[in-house]
């Protein structure tokens, strides 16, 4: 949830204390959330000739993804945990120099950036999904983001690609588990 403390439950595996981690194998573990993307495209078949998930061109996969993890993700991070990206000063009150003033100028600028990240996103869709006409691991990640920025009236491809998303047969159940109470919208229930 956001502003909880994930370091203590996964330090021990990611000293970052950050979600996604995926274990190979091998025992291996794999963090961030691109790279993790990046292997399950070039070592998982299924990942990109699936019935359910499909990507006939990695390098402009990998693209997206790497866009949405570093631009997307990243600003979504700064907007909700605000505090981690800005050195607080002990100021009090809510004036310009305060620490709560530093949090809200940190968050207002992260909720823009996002926003002309998923712009960018929006006129670079083709076909019904971001990069074509079947579902890829991009449109997942793409979905999850969109959803923790909350629906805009501007970025009416997202929306649609969101809602496929939400609402796919494999992907509905694990949305309604994970967002049934921390969104703003029930995609699932569309």
């Amino acid at each position: 949830l956001p502003n909880e403390p994930l370091h203590d439950r996964i330090g021990h595996v990611n000293s970052w204390g950050q979600v996604p981690v995926l274990e190979l194998p091998d025992g291996t573990v794999m963090t961030e959330l691109s790279a993790i993307m990046a292997y399950l495209t070039t070592h998982e078949r299924g990942f990109r000739e699936g019935p359910h998930l499909y990507c006939d061109n990695v390098p402009e996969f990998m693209r997206w993804a790497a866009f949405l993890c570093v631009n997307v993700y990243e600003g979504i991070l700064r907007r909700s945990y605000p505090q981690r990206f800005c050195v607080l000063s002990g100021q009090e009150g809510d004036g310009p120099g305060s620490d709560a003033w530093l949090i809200k100028n940190v968050s207002d600028a992260a909720r823009h950036r996002t926003h002309q990240a998923l712009l960018c996103l929006q006129s670079s869709t083709h076909g019904a999904y971001l990069l074509g006409d079947r579902m890829s691991a991009c449109d997942l990640i793409l979905a999850m983001l969109y959803a923790w920025h909350n629906r805009k009236p501007d970025l009416p491809r997202l929306t649609e690609i969101t809602e496929k998303v939400a609402t796919h047969e494999i992907v509905r159940p694990i949305w309604k588990a994970n967002f049934e109470k921390r969104r703003d919208f029930k995609w699932h229930e569309l």
